[in-house]
């Protein structure tokens, strides 16, 4: 189902905010790379014996995490004319919450002092929520490229 009517389309075409989620996105997805390697390593104590390293690489997956989210809201109140979970980016909107639930909440039991095996938990199934969020963007991704070809090739767009 295309989100994108050919005016939007346009909007989105022409967006300084896309072209900052397209920069911003492949940074996002180094910073996981690294982070999960980390704290792979660390958990399997490989290399890294610093649970320090896993706490940094967190964050700053936590950091490019918050930042696409926030210029997503922009993108989002420039063509949908809603901050924040318009019909057309509901359940991108809902995965990202759930990711940005887990991204924090690891910082909230490091707080309140739970062990290194709870924070490794919660480190991955953060990772793990940003990835099945990441795909759902990258299948609606595709669809809408589907989409916006089949308008130009009916002459819509």
């Amino acid at each position: 189902m295309p989100r994108y009517t050919p005016e939007q389309l346009i909007k989105r075409n022409a967006s300084i905010w896309t072209d900052i989620q397209i920069i911003l996105a492949p940074i996002q997805f180094l910073f996981f790379i690294a982070g999960l390697t980390i704290t792979i390593l660390y958990a399997n104590n490989l290399f890294i014996s610093n649970f320090y390293w896993v706490s940094i690489a967190i964050l700053f997956k936590t950091l490019f995490f918050a930042l696409l989210f926030i210029t997503g809201m922009f993108f989002e109140k420039e063509i949908f004319n809603q901050w924040v979970y318009s019909k057309e980016f509901l359940w991108e909107d809902v995965g990202s919450t759930i990711a940005a639930f887990f991204h924090l909440l690891y910082f909230v039991l490091a707080y309140f002092g739970y062990s290194q095996e709870v924070l490794i938990w919660d480190a991955f199934l953060a990772y793990f929520t940003y990835v099945l969020n990441a795909l759902q963007y990258l299948v609606r991704i595709i669809l809408e490229k589907l989409n916006e070809r089949n308008l130009r090739m009916d002459g819509r767009l």
